[in-house]
């Protein structure tokens, strides 16, 4: 028998034990695996997606809300602002590209977003299939979005009152949207987003948007005038109409500067407005980063206080292990094995340990991962996969092999001091 099988062989004998400093270890290991998931794929959506927006302008109320429901569309919207809005900042010299969305509806759990074809190739959008829209009720849909729903060019769908899951809210049965492209994946908020002009998002939530051009005129329009990206929150639209002043409105504008002197002046500026309120996405992001990182710090102490604790329980294990096989020892002495040898195979014990634990505890971390991202609409909406790998999970999986050596490093070394003839003479 080779040491590496009288390794496993010593590792069945203790089967009870075995299993319990593995299981230690997966749930170090997997916790660990599961936070570098977490906190590296969502670090990367959130730069990835706020990449190029400098500010993003909405009605009052929490920052963090703004930039969450209007550029992660993973959040309510805190309500609506004036379209004239659109038109002040557009004029502004300093301000080099003003994108308007309008949200309000969904399709099986998928955002409709009123917007301009800036917006798509703000995110590096490509026509995978089809065209862009033209007409009102025509829709561009996201990678994610066709493959989950297998929606196809041609094929129509009806949007749900509401933004939280797109079922059971009010359908707008009598303006279906007609699919006419479909976007390659871009790895962005894009991918899961429903695309159409904001005349469609008015024109299903009764907007008389003709009337309202006429009355502001049009020199102040932008440079696509049927894709004007303008549109109420649906809540609040439904109460506006209510009122009986249902005017055009914007959910929130993605700003970007053409000049630093923007930065400087600007955020001041629509803050002093009393419907309105400037967010920096950078500035928020970090924020809530920081927040979250409280928790996920004493998360990680717990999993490498479980860590230890598996490196803990292996010492013991395999030093009191070593105490009863010591005639085993001597016997593999006289059959000619040396001291090394035996040094590598008790070694080798801790190691295969450690690997076990580390092998299980990613296939646990990445398949929570997975239920987490299937179970939650949150988290899938913020990208959340399983099956990308992070560098740091190759350095977990280093620090517990090394962690197994070293547990494994001190009854190895008791080898050295076993006497063959008084171990052997106290074995009969």
């Amino acid at each position: 028998m080779t040491l590496a099988g009288l390794s496993l062989a010593y590792l069945r004998d203790r089967a009870l034990n075995t299993a319990l400093n593995v299981l230690l270890l997966t749930l170090g290991v997997a916790t660990m695996v599961i936070l570098v998931l977490f906190s590296a794929q969502l670090g990367q959506r959130f730069q990835r997606d706020a990449e190029g927006i400098d500010l993003v302008v909405g009605a009052k109320g929490s920052p963090l809300q703004l930039i969450l429901s209007s550029i992660y569309q993973v959040d309510a919207p805190v309500g609506n602002i004036p379209l004239e809005t659109v038109r002040t900042l557009r004029a502004d010299p300093t301000v080099g590209q003003v994108i308007p969305l309008a949200l309000g509806d969904s399709f099986r759990g998928y955002r409709i977003v009123g917007t301009e074809p800036a917006y798509i190739a703000h995110y590096g959008g490509e026509l995978a299939a089809g065209r862009g829209w033209s007409r009102p009720f025509e829709a561009v849909i996201g990678a994610e979005v066709a493959r989950r729903t297998g929606a196809e060019v041609g094929q129509k769908f009806i949007g749900s009152h509401g933004l939280a899951g797109g079922e059971g809210g009010h359908e707008h049965a009598e303006t279906p949207f007609t699919v006419v492209g479909v976007l390659a994946p871009t790895g962005t908020v894009a991918d899961r987003l429903i695309l159409t002009s904001v005349e469609s998002v008015w024109d299903v939530h009764g907007i008389d948007h003709d009337q309202h051009e006429d009355e502001h005129g049009h020199e102040a329009e932008p440079a696509h005038p049927h894709e004007a990206a303008h549109g109420p929150r649906a809540g609040a639209l439904n109460a506006s109409t209510a009122q009986g002043h249902a005017e055009p409105e914007v959910t929130a504008l993605l700003i970007k500067y053409r000049s630093p002197l923007a930065a400087v002046r600007l955020p001041s500026f629509i803050n002093k407005q009393t419907s309105l309120q400037a967010a920096a996405p950078a500035v928020e992001i970090t924020r809530l980063l920081s927040l979250v990182g409280v928790g996920l710090d004493a998360v990680r102490g717990f999993a490498v206080l479980l860590i230890l604790t598996s490196g803990l329980s292996i010492f013991v294990g395999l030093y009191t292990a070593l105490r009863h096989r010591e005639g085993d020892l001597a016997m593999l002495r006289v059959m000619g094995a040396s001291p090394a040898a035996i040094f590598g195979q008790i070694l080798l014990e801790g190691v295969l340990l450690a690997a076990a634990g580390a092998i299980l505890g990613l296939l646990v971390g990445h398949g929570v991962v997975a239920v987490a991202g299937s179970s939650f609409a949150q988290l899938r909406d913020m990208g959340l996969s399983a099956m990308r790998f992070e560098p740091a999970e190759a350095l977990i999986v280093l620090a517990a092999l090394a962690m197994g050596g070293l547990a494994a490093l001190i009854p190895a070394a008791r080898v050295f001091g076993v006497d063959i003839a008084d171990t052997l003479a106290h074995a009969r």
